[in-house]
C-alpha cells in the first residue's frame, strides 16, 4: 500500500522533519502579534511553493493567512486540510519552556497545538514527490493565524473553502487515546448586563434597585439551562459589580460559557438567554452574545469520512476509534457549512496549553501516513 512508503519516507528523514519542527516552535506566534504571525506565514509559504504549492498569503489585520494548493490538474473537487499556527503562548516563553526531547516525547510551546501538523503537511507533499503518488483530489491546504481566538477573521474564509471541498481533514490533536474526532460541542459567549439604581446601604436602601440582587437571580436561571441528557452546559466564569459595601449596588455583569452538541441545542440556547428579563424592580437586563462556533455534528457524512478511515488505518496497522470533545475548532465551520469533516488528524502527545505540552515522537510517521492515505484514497 502506497501510505506505507510515505510511512517509511518520514520515517527514515525523521530527524530532518524534527529540525524543521524546531525551526517552527522556535518562532514564537502568539494570536495577534501580526509581525510575529506574518513572517512565520511567510516561511511557510515558501515551504509549501517549494513543494509545488500556488500560495496566497492573504492579507490581514491581526495576522494573515495561509492558503495553498496543490495537484490543481486533477479536475476534482479538492480535499481541504486545516490548520492554525497561532498559539497560546506569549512572547518570552520559550525562556521557560525551551524545545527539547526527553525519550520519545518532544516538548515546546505550540509543538502539540498545532505546529507539528505544519510537518505532517510537508512530509506528506514531499513524499508524494519522491515517491511518484498522486491523491485522488487536490488539495487545498489552509493554515490560518486566529483559530486560538475564535477565528473571527478566518471563519469567512474556512466557510468558503469547505463549500468548494468535497471533505474536510482537520490536523488538530486527537483525543487522548489517540481517537479521532467526529463531534464537538459548538461554543458560544454570552455578556450580561445588568442596570440597578444605587441608594445608600445604610440611609435609604428602599430607593436602591441592586444590580447584584438581580445577578444572582440571572444566574440561578441560567443554572437551569444545563442539560445534561442533550449534553447542553453553561457557566457564568466571570462577575463583576457594586463599587463600596455602602452602595446599593446600580451595575452588575457577567460572562458566561455556553456548549451545545447540535446545532438545535445552539439555537435553543440562544432563544433561552435572549428571553432572560429583570425581576427585580428598578432593573434591566441586557443580553448579548451567541454561538461563535456551531457544533460540529455526527452526521452521516462525518460517519462515512471516518469509516473510510478506519478502514485505510486498519491496512497501515492502526486501530482507529472516534470520540467527541466540549471544545471547538475550525471543524465545527467545515462541519457546519455541510462538508464531511474529520478531526483530530495531528500527532499523539498531550499538555495542549500546558507547561508540558508534547507530542510523541514515534507517531509522526504513522499519523504522515494516514493522512497520506486519506489523500491517497478517499
Amino acid at each position: 500500500m502506497n501510505p506505507q512508503a510515505v510511512r517509511s519516507f518520514v520515517a527514515d528523514r525523521l530527524e530532518k522533519y524534527l529540525e524543521e519542527l524546531r525551526g517552527l516552535v522556535e518562532h514564537e506566534s502568539p494570536s495577534g502579534d501580526k509581525a510575529r504571525l506574518d513572517a512565520l506565514a511567510g516561511g511557510i509559504a515558501d515551504r509549501w511553493r517549494g513543494l509545488g504549492g500556488e500560495v496566497d498569503q492573504l492579507a490581514n489585520p491581526t495576522g494573515d493567512h495561509l492558503v495553498g494548493r496543490f495537484f490543481g490538474s486533477i479536475h476534482e473537487k479538492p480535499a481541504l486540510v486545516v490548520g492554525h499556527f497561532d498559539t497560546v503562548w506569549p512572547v518570552g516563553t520559550l525562556a521557560r519552556l525551551p524545545f527539547r526531547r526527553d525519550g520519545g516525547k518532544l516538548y515546546g510551546p505550540g509543538v502539540y497545538d498545532m505546529k507539528t501538523s505544519l510537518i505532517l503537511v510537508a512530509a506528506v507533499l514531499e513524499a508524494f514527490a519522491a515517491l511518484g503518488l498522486k491523491p485522488r483530489r487536490p488539495i487545498t491546504a489552509l493554515f490560518t493565524s486566529d483559530e486560538e481566538v475564535g477565528s473571527k477573521t478566518s471563519r469567512a474564509l474556512i466557510e468558503d473553502l469547505a463549500r468548494e471541498s468535497a471533505h474536510a481533514l482537520i490536523l488538530e490533536p486527537p483525543l487522548a487515546d489517540g481517537s479521532l474526532k467526529t463531534a464537538r460541542k459548538g461554543v458560544g459567549r454570552f455578556h450580561l448586563t445588568i442596570e440597578g439604581k444605587a441608594a445608600h446601604a445604610g440611609v435609604a436602601p428602599e430607593q436602591g434597585a441592586s444590580a447584584i440582587v438581580e445577578l444572582a437571580h440571572q444566574i440561578l436561571k441560567i443554572q437551569t439551562f444545563n442539560d445534561r441528557a442533550s449534553g447542553t452546559t453553561v457557566n457564568v466564569g466571570l462577575v463583576q459589580g457594586g463599587t463600596t459595601p455602602n452602595v446599593v449596588p446600580a451595575n452588575a455583569s457577567a460572562e458566561v460559557d455556553a456548549r451545545a452538541v447540535t446545532l438545535a441545542g445552539a439555537a435553543a440556547l440562544e432563544k433561552a438567554m435572549a428571553g432572560l428579563t429583570a425581576v427585580t424592580p428598578g432593573t434591566r437586563v441586557t443580553i448579548s452574545g451567541g454561538f461563535n462556533r456551531p457544533p460540529m455534528e455526527r452526521g452521516p457524512g462525518v460517519v462515512a469520512l471516518f469509516e473510510q478511515a478506519r478502514t485505510l488505518g486498519t491496512k497501515l496497522g492502526l486501530a482507529l476509534t472516534e470520540g467527541s470533545t466540549g471544545g471547538g475548532s475550525d471543524g465545527n465551520f467545515t462541519a457546519a457549512a455541510g462538508t464531511p469533516t474529520l478531526d483530530g488528524l495531528g500527532t499523539l502527545g498531550g499538555g495542549a496549553h500546558a507547561d508540558n505540552e508534547h507530542i510523541i515522537v514515534d507517531t509522526i510517521p504513522e499519523r504522515a501516513a494516514l493522512l497520506a492515505a486519506l489523500l491517497l484514497e478517499v
